[in-house]
């Protein structure tokens, strides 16, 4: 083990919570608990924006599979105080494909990311046809977080809309991204659900989120409840 490692793991002992690590083990249950310290996300934060300027954190971000499921956080947010996009990009290339949960896949969201919105889209439809599961979730997930307002175009939806898959954890990153959808691009997202194009589990999940946001009118609840499939 490196120094930088040791360091590390120490440090997020030193944070550890256990009613926190209690906690989070319910909510991912693909994860083993022996992995899971139990550090809260805003103590991560704080302590990759000081190991950031360390010059042995490239090191660290070498160091893959990670021990403990707070590690792949904390790269995850190291990776996010990169400022050279295609570094954003190189750095997220290797380690996707070992992350093994929705928790440290939908928490990296680097602000490089929006001065670069044409060079990402690209990446992201290259995300989309990947074989790992969070690769595909991390993909929609920049979708949404970037291309929902402002640079939406309606070929993103239907890029979302053709994928299928018997994974969880994509299907209901899809379902959250058409609830979103039809919370900022209402008339673009809905013949989708009029036609059903998604598959019937992810077509009710997204109506039920859809339902659930304060972001929807209540006309547009009443009838998305109506497009349900029994």
């Amino acid at each position: 083990m490196s120094d930088i490692e040791k360091e590390i793991q120490h440090r997020l002992f030193e944070l550890q919570d256990l009613k926190y690590k209690e906690f989070s083990c319910k909510l991912m249950p693909t994860v083993n608990p022996e992995t899971v310290i139990g550090v809260r996300t805003p103590d991560l934060r704080k302590l990759a924006r000081e190991f950031s300027k360390m010059p042995e954190v490239s090191e660290f971000l070498k160091i893959l599979p990670h021990a403990y499921f707070e590690e792949n956080n904390l790269h995850g947010f190291l990776i996010e105080t990169i400022t050279d996009y295609d570094a954003v990009v190189a750095a997220l290339d290797e380690f996707l494909p070992y992350i093994d949960n929705w928790a440290t896949c939908d928490l990296i969201s680097p602000k490089v990311f929006k001065k670069h919105l044409h060079k990402l889209y690209g990446k992201i439809k290259a995300w989309l046809k990947s074989d790992r599961i969070y690769t595909v979730r991390f993909g929609i997930g920049m979708l949404m977080r970037f291309y929902l307002d402002d640079d939406f175009r309606s070929e993103m939806i239907e890029f979302v809309a053709c994928i299928r898959s018997k994974e969880y954890y994509v299907n209901m990153m899809i379902a959250w991204y058409f609830a979103t959808a039809l919370a900022k691009q209402y008339e673009a997202a809905l013949p989708y659900i009029q036609e059903q194009r998604l598959e019937k589990w992810t077509h009710n999940k997204a109506i039920q989120k859809a339902i659930e946001s304060y972001r929807i009118g209540t006309e547009e609840k009443a009838y998305l409840r109506t497009l349900k499939v029994k």
